[in-house]
């Protein structure tokens, strides 16, 4: 979950307790927030960053607490797009204007703005493209170099690689636009390029909107097919979730409602899954994983709500996970 709390990318000692809270608690992978690749990449002036070399050594430090206590320590790398330059939640979630801390110009498949107030993006050449496909493999080479062993490839809600997937926002004539095969492109020529830097001993997850829910845009069938492409290049794990290529969708929005994606997924594309979506109870999390639904339950607000949550969820399954010694007498009774 974004933290909006970096100063020009880097992470601090927020980043240090919130990460690191997560693994005390249990989790089995730590996973930072959308980490932007280039400056110009971020949702907001406030995000987390990778473009930098000099933001590796705060990241190192965190990954070693994080391994420290049990847990995986990754990065889902990401570039958000025509979504780039709007206000942190809680200063409005508007779009900036330079004066006031935003950017320009701002970068997309396509010259169509996101809604009413977003600024309109000036169209990605294939230079341009190019120089995305090398900062995702300069940031995941960074993330080995911080001691990360999971890289996330953020391909969803409506940021930079969904904008090239999705109709609603690829309106291109060229290899990059059209037909399916070209809307991917750039997706399995940034996983390529990612790849040749990031070691075959260490997963490469992918995460997607399975679908936009919305006529005319991306589809669970196309995500089938993004998901077969994807694993010969060397995707081991979707990450599937949905929406975010517009604002006027409407999402049945309830209990596990994205999980169906995740076992469909998994068993046309014959590729491990991740389950997310509304995952709140210890009972719901263990069917997923028991039933064949998905192969891994990744978690965001109900970790933030409770970052012990692995911790009392074994508890009531009757399972053991280790608590750290300084905590073990109150998880042991």
């Amino acid at each position: 979950m974004c933290q909006y709390s970096s100063v020009d990318g880097y992470a601090n000692d927020w980043h240090m307790v919130h990460l690191g809270s997560r693994a005390v608690g249990g989790a089995a992978a730590v996973l930072t927030e959308a980490t932007a690749v280039l400056p110009e990449g971020r949702i907001s002036p406030d995000d987390l960053g990778i473009w930098s070399d000099g933001h590796v050594e705060m990241l190192g430090r965190i990954f070693r607490f994080i391994e420290d206590h049990g847990a995986v320590a990754g990065v889902q790398l990401a570039h958000a797009g025509r979504k780039a330059g709007t206000s942190a939640p809680w200063k409005g979630g508007a779009p900036l204007s330079e004066a006031g801390g935003g950017w320009r110009p701002i970068f997309a498949p396509s010259a169509i703005a996101f809604d009413e107030g977003y600024q309109t993006p000036q169209e990605l050449d294939r230079v341009g493209i190019q120089r995305l496909s090398q900062a995702f493999a300069s940031a995941a080479r960074r993330v080995l170099d911080a001691g990360g062993k999971i890289v996330e490839l953020h391909a969803a809600h409506g940021y930079l690689l969904h904008q090239f997937l999705s109709p609603l926002s690829n309106r291109r004539r060229d290899e990059y636009g059209g037909s399916l095969d070209n809307r991917t492109r750039i997706v399995r020529e940034v996983v390529q390029a990612v790849r040749r830097v990031w070691p075959e001993r260490y997963p490469l997850f992918v995460r997607i909107s399975s679908t936009d829910w919305i006529e005319g845009g991306w589809t669970i069938e196309e995500s089938v097919e993004l998901a077969r492409q994807l694993k010969p290049l060397g995707v081991d794990v979707i990450d599937c979730s949905s929406g975010g290529s517009s604002p006027h969708a409407k999402i049945p929005v309830g209990p596990g409602y994205q999980v169906p994606f995740a076992e469909r997924i998994r068993r046309e594309a014959n590729i491990l899954t991740a389950a997310v979506g509304m995952i709140t109870e210890p009972e719901q999390a263990d069917r997923i994983i028991r039933s064949g639904q998905a192969d891994l339950v990744v978690m965001a607000r109900e970790l933030l709500r409770d970052p012990y949550w692995p911790l009392h969820a074994a508890r009531r399954l009757k399972q053991h996970i280790s608590a750290p010694k300084q905590y073990g007498r109150s998880f042991s009774t």
